[in-house]
């Protein structure tokens, strides 16, 4: 091939591309222009590059892991203060790092914003390129077109302008641009391609848009309910409540429900014993106009009310305990909801009289109680207690007592979950030890020296903890996760390719065809397409016979 021809061919091979081509972009051996502004149009070019553009993407998902894989206080802030008290040594480094709220950290930040810009640096130029292209002609037939790598030719009959015709219709019914340039007819196709390119990119445009609109305008809050209590959808309701910093209260969609019952089921035999198997919450349900509905609430099946929608975390055990004072009046008798510790429910927490509690002698006092609870009851007669089966068969409550200042008075937040017993004095038994009983349902534990009493009541409870979320962000984020996908496919699918047909009379007035194809990569598709429209434009234009040579008379047959 000589140098004219490889020219040719190289200006239709690069022609098919769509990338946005650098203007006055310094060569290797130069670098960048000296001065501030040569630096900062260097940044910018690697900046806006698709290459910088994949990595920060990477960069993004890479990030993203220690959000799946450690609690997150936007969540769940039980499971971070569980993390904390069994990581003692790693929570100082994860709070460093901001690994507890990593979508709102700095760095995470730091390349969202830098991907955001890439991918706007990237899509306008090569949008305007790409319709610049759309507008254009496709490009004339190079000269020797059995010089590229899927060609064929044959000699017919027909003239060459009725070749050209059938070649331009065939082509334009194939869905080609085509058109005819000088002896040949130009076409090309799969535009579609580079489209998809730009969707994909422009989807997640989108996708970051959706994302940055719901972590300014979200509220996301937790709430753990005890059968037949509820909860109203206003901020002093809430266990705890994060939102974004564009939220606004007056945003909170006015609902109320109630936990009716929670239904869980577990495997109670085989190697999956104790396997969850149903996580049901029934609610019922009602907004502003007074109306009650029922709903079950099921893990990833959350209630949606108006955008808000109420997700159920977790589940555990409220045992109903009562409480006596020395006088032997109640001062408290109630569902206390407790922590579970591992897969069988073991829980633990904390039972606290704050007010109303006197001793015998009429003074005011303060008890605290270290509750520890399993639902069925396993290690009797062996001084251990555990839980043998999540499923409540068995249950039994493990008490701990003290008297004197739970510190609540001091106006400093507390872990209701937790006991302070800095400040507090263990009760102790007729043999001087450490109080402690294990109680079944129906069984009282009595305190020294008329102190009063606690009952483990025969009623034990059900809680439910809910994420109530609100996310306004979500359609925008699911409508550009479905555009990316189709335009990834688009790309990666799509050929882009074009076809010659060139038509001229020969030196013996037959008429020569040439087709040829290039593809933008090397693909099986393109011989197989030109095989298929050379067939078609033969049925139309066919191989014109070879010439029979006739013997000159007295010559040797």
């Amino acid at each position: 091939m000589s140098k004219t021809e490889e020219r040719e061919v190289g200006e239709a091979e690069a022609r098919l591309s769509t990338a946005p081509v650098e203007e006055g972009a310094p060569d290797s051996a130069g670098g960048p222009a000296i001065g501030v502004i040569g630096w900062l149009r260097w940044f910018w070019r690697q900046l806006t590059s698709m290459r910088v553009a994949l990595i920060l993407l990477f960069l993004l998902s890479l990030g993203s892991i220690p959000g799946s894989l450690i609690p997150q206080n936007s969540v769940d802030t039980m499971k971070v203060d569980a993390f904390k008290e069994r990581h003692e040594v790693l929570t100082p480094v994860y709070e460093k790092l901001q690994l507890f709220d990593v979508y709102s950290s700095v760095w995470f930040s730091a390349i969202y914003i830098l991907l955001f810009i890439s991918l706007i640096g990237c899509i306008v130029p090569r949008s305007r390129q790409f319709v610049g292209q759309l507008r254009g002609l496709p490009p004339g037939a190079p000269r020797r077109l059995t010089r590229l790598p899927a060609h064929t030719t044959w000699r017919t009959r027909a003239e060459p302008e009725e070749v050209r015709e059938a070649a331009l219709a065939l082509l334009k019914k194939r869905r080609f641009r085509a058109r005819t340039a000088e002896d040949a007819v130009a076409a090309e196709k799969g535009y579609l391609r580079e489209a998809g390119n730009l969707v994909f990119h422009v989807s997640l445009i989108v996708i970051l848009v959706a994302f940055a609109v719901g972590v300014l305008f979200k509220s996301e809050g937790g709430k753990l309910v005890v059968e037949g209590d509820g909860f109203s959808n206003t901020l002093t309701q809430y266990d705890d409540f994060k939102s974004g910093s564009l939220f606004s209260p007056d945003e909170l969609v006015p609902f109320s429900f109630t936990l009716d019952s929670f239904t869980g089921t577990y495997e109670k035999s085989g190697p999956q014993r104790g396997t969850p198997r149903t996580f049901e919450a029934a609610v019922t349900w009602s907004q502003g106009d007074g109306r009650e509905r029922k709903s079950v609430i099921e893990v990833n099946k959350p209630l949606d009310v108006e955008g808000t929608k109420v997700y159920l975390l977790e589940h555990g055990y409220a045992p109903v305990v009562t409480i006596r004072d020395g006088r032997g009046k109640v001062v408290s008798s109630e569902a206390v909801p407790l922590l579970p510790i591992d897969a069988n429910v073991s829980s633990t927490g904390a039972i606290k009289v704050m007010d109303g509690y006197r001793d015998k002698n009429g003074k005011k006092d303060q008890l605290g109680f270290a509750a520890f609870f399993v639902p069925t009851y396993g290690g009797e007669n062996s001084g251990q207690m555990f839980s043998q089966f999540p499923g409540l068969e068995y249950p039994a409550l493990s008490l701990g007592a003290f008297r004197g200042s739970l510190g609540v008075d001091a106006g400093l937040p507390q872990n209701v979950y937790q006991l302070d017993t800095s400040k507090m004095e263990q009760f102790k038994d007729a043999d001087g030890n450490r109080l402690t009983e294990r109680l079944l349902p129906g069984e009282t534990m009595e305190l020294p020296d008329g102190a009063g009493s606690i009952t483990f009541e025969k009623e034990v409870k059900e809680w439910a903890s809910f994420q109530i979320s609100q996310q306004p962000g979500n359609g925008w984020a699911l409508t550009g996760a479905i555009a990316a996908i189709a335009g990834l496919a688009g790309s990666l699918f799509i050929q882009r390719r074009r076809i010659w047909v060139r038509a001229v009379r020969g030196a013996d007035g037959v008429t020569v065809v040439e087709m040829a194809g290039l593809g933008r990569s090397e693909s099986a598709k393109l011989p197989e397409e030109l095989a298929e429209l050379a067939a078609t434009l033969h049925a139309q234009a066919p191989t014109a016979p070879e010439p029979v040579e006739v013997p000159a008379e007295g010559s040797e047959k």
